[in-house]
């Protein structure tokens, strides 16, 4: 069994965060509860990925928001394709982005980092797509286990028709939003449709055990 080191805990405005070491991987636990790691990456990948294919072929330089830091897969795997423009990432804990600024997350995000279309800006995500007036092609989101498994009180606004609403304005016409998920949702994919977003599908990742992570995924009709 890997030996487990704590390697920061803090207390941020919505409890507590503790960058981890098993092994030769780091994680990330919030409250008490698993967020992510670095072992594999393939879904947070495969988020960049499936909204980008999701956009009309003839999108140039589309714009992303990635919702949420983590340990940085998303960020890097967008910095690394050059058809992608500007790229803005939501992270609402400090300790998140002082470990990819200064600590051990950087030797992962660093290129990306200094990659002059990257944007990291401070913010809860659900207030910034409530409150902001900047608009993108692709909302990448990754702030939860999923819109069934919420991991702070609060977050569960984001996935409810005046969320969703509010991601839609983030969207330019034929934006896609994108939204990862430890599990599969029927009732997500329906609460999209709800909201008004076409062409909703999910695409999955095999786990060597349980149920596929998913990206749910529907597009702002043009």
């Amino acid at each position: 069994m890997n030996d487990i080191a704590t390697l920061d805990r803090r207390q941020g405005p919505h409890g507590e965060v503790v960058l981890r070491q098993r092994g030769a991987h780091f994680e990330i636990i919030a409250n008490g509860c698993f967020l992510m790691d670095t072992s594999d990456g393939r879904s947070e990948r495969l988020l960049i990925d499936a909204a980008y294919a999701t956009l009309s072929p003839g999108a140039t330089r589309p714009s992303l928001l990635i919702g949420g830091l983590g340990v940085g897969f998303s960020l890097v795997h967008a910095a690394q394709d050059p058809r992608w423009g500007q790229i803005a990432v939501v992270e609402r804990e400090q300790a998140i982005i002082d470990w990819h600024r200064t600590g051990p997350l950087g030797a992962i995000s660093g290129p990306a980092l200094s990659d002059s279309r990257t944007r990291i800006i401070q913010d809860d995500l659900v207030d910034y797509v409530r409150t902001a007036e900047d608009t993108f092609d692709a909302l990448c989101l990754d702030i939860d286990n999923g819109p069934d498994w919420t991991v702070t009180e609060g977050n569960d606004g984001l996935y409810s028709p005046a969320g969703l609403a509010h991601c839609a304005r983030r969207l330019r016409p034929g934006g896609v939003l994108a939204v990862w998920s430890a599990q599969p949702s029927p009732a997500f994919e329906q609460a999209l449709r709800n909201a008004g977003f076409t062409g909703v599908h999910t695409k999955e990742v095999r786990v060597a055990r349980g149920v596929p992570d998913v990206v749910h995924l529907g597009v702002r009709p043009a």
